[in-house]
Parts: structure tokens; C-alpha cells; sequence
């Protein structure tokens, strides 16, 4: 018995050092390596542009991918074909960060990252949609990617793509309201990475749940060139999707990297000749100004 007691203690530790021998602990950063040993090309986001506001100067800031977007798509193109696709999501181990095996030659890169449900779509470097063609806030970046022999490292840094339509209540809505509905046309949901700008006609639908109280909604949409116009259509809707009431803007000033936002009654007609709209530009820290109506 002491026999057979001895041995199990003696494998017992044998088992120990193998498992420690192996084991490498977590300290709280991933570890630099590439998973791919063959990998020769490490692409990082590194942050995104950003405006200086008192001087008017275009600066790029290290800002960490998690604070503005939850998921990542890196697609490598040589010619028209695409070599490499990676979708990273939020909690993914090195999100941000990807590492590809690519022979010499001259390559097509485009990174974007984004809040969708789902990863983008990337039909082609002037195709890429979303899951259910609903644009969030999206960064996007392209660029010719030469590889050598030598492994090589690319600091991505990301432009904004979208222009946001901010509408903001001067008094909350209905009980009875419990979604609002958003139509509209003029802008797109499909990105062209080449480009930074929308490629395709959409026709955009946002439907957002409403809280109690709620004042401020926000939808999303990629403008056709650095500015544009929306037709904008909302509706409230009751808890059986019934509409109770709509509102129609007419060509609503959009501008890529810029919040335009409608302050008002949802309820009320303006009776200004000039359609009560007054413009007014706002700093925001993130975004390159506000544009603010009233309605």
C-alpha cells in the first residue's frame, strides 16, 4: 500500500512540472507574436484623425479601437482578387491587431472598423455593406501595401466615413410612442473603401425603441461625396407598429465626420418663413463639429 501510495505522489508531481513546464500565465497583455509563424505583414490600428478645433488643423491622435468601434474587417486585394479577409469582433484575443502570411508583390489593403451586429460584407474594395444595410459609426482606411521579404509592420490610422443625422426633442414624446421609424434617402449604406464614400443609392430604414422620457435619437448614413442632402421621413409608431404621426425634412444637410443635428417638436410645424432653420456650428471631440436647426 505505501508501495502504491509513493508511486501516485511521484506522478502527481511529474504532472505538476509537465503542466507548469507548459503552461504560459496571463499577465494581463497578449503576447506580440503572430499566430501564423509564416506571417510576414502585422497590421495595427493605431487611432483614428481627429480636428483641432482652436487652430483648424487636421491631427491624428492614438485613440484605443474599443472606445469606438466593437468589430474590425481587414481585407487584402491583388488586382481584382481577394487574397486575405480577417473579422475581428470586440474581446477577441489582439483585437486590432492582425498578423498575415503574404508573398512579395504589390497588394490592396482596406481596414475598416465599425458597430455592427454582424461583420461587414466585402463583395469588393467598392462594394462593402453591413449586416441588415444599417450603418453605424464607421472608420475605414485604404492603401497600396507593398511586401517585401523582410516581416513588416503597418500602423493603420482611420478616417470617419459617415455623417450622422442627430434629432433632438424639445420635450419628450407620447406615452403611446414606443418606436420611431427612419426613412430615408440620398445617402448610402454601402462604403467604397477606395474612396471613403457611399457607392450605392440606398434606401435607408432605422427603426430605434424609445425609452421613457427619451429626446435624442441618432441614425447613420455614408455620403456620396464630402457633403450632401438627405430626404428625411419619421414616423411614430405605437407598441403594434401603427403609425401615429410622420414628419417629413427635406433635404437635410449632411457632411462626412459631421453631426447634423435637428432640435424641435416632433409634433409642431414651423411657421418661420424660412422654415425656422438656423445653422450654428458646435466642437465636438470627436466628431468635426455639430451643425444644429431648429425645427
Amino acid at each position: 500500500m505505501r508501495t502504491l501510495k509513493a508511486n501516485l505522489w511521484v506522478v502527481m508531481a511529474i504532472v505538476t512540472c509537465l503542466m507548469t513546464a507548459c503552461e504560459k500565465p496571463f499577465v494581463g497583455v497578449e503576447p506580440e507574436q503572430p499566430a501564423d509563424e509564416n506571417a510576414n505583414v502585422i497590421i495595427r490600428v493605431v487611432g483614428f484623425e481627429t480636428i483641432d478645433f482652436d487652430n483648424n488643423i487636421v491631427t491624428k491622435a492614438p485613440v484605443n479601437i474599443t472606445e469606438l468601434c466593437s468589430r474590425i474587417n481587414v481585407v487584402v486585394y491583388d488586382d481584382d482578387a481577394k487574397v486575405k479577409s480577417v473579422a475581428q469582433k470586440q474581446g477577441d484575443a489582439g483585437f486590432g491587431t492582425v498578423a498575415l502570411a503574404l508573398p512579395q508583390g504589390t497588394y490592396k489593403l482596406a481596414v475598416i472598423a465599425h458597430n455592427s451586429d454582424g461583420t461587414a460584407t466585402v463583395t469588393a474594395l467598392d462594394k462593402i455593406s453591413f449586416k441588415n444595410n444599417r450603418v453605424t459609426d464607421t472608420f475605414s482606411y485604404y492603401s497600396e501595401l507593398e511586401v517585401t521579404g523582410e516581416r513588416q509592420e503597418v500602423d493603420v490610422e482611420l478616417k470617419r466615413v459617415v455623417a450622422m443625422f442627430r434629432m433632438a426633442l424639445s420635450q419628450p414624446l407620447a406615452d403611446n410612442v414606443r418606436q420611431l421609424k427612419f426613412y430615408y434617402t440620398g445617402g448610402s449604406s454601402t462604403l467604397s473603401a477606395i474612396t471613403g464614400y457611399g457607392s450605392v443609392n440606398s434606401k435607408q430604414t432605422v427603426v430605434l425603441d424609445v425609452a421613457g422620457g427619451q429626446t435624442q435619437f441618432e441614425v447613420y448614413t455614408i455620403p456620396h461625396a464630402e457633403t450632401g442632402k438627405l430626404k428625411m421621413t419619421i414616423t411614430a409608431l405605437d407598441a403594434t407598429e401603427t403609425p401615429l404621426y410622420e414628419r417629413v425634412f427635406e433635404e437635410v444637410p449632411v457632411q462626412r465626420n459631421k453631426i447634423t443635428r435637428y432640435t424641435g417638436n416632433l409634433y409642431e410645424s414651423s411657421t418661420d418663413d424660412t422654415g425656422g432653420i438656423g445653422m450654428q456650428m458646435h466642437a465636438s471631440p470627436e466628431w468635426d463639429g455639430e451643425d444644429e436647426y431648429s425645427f
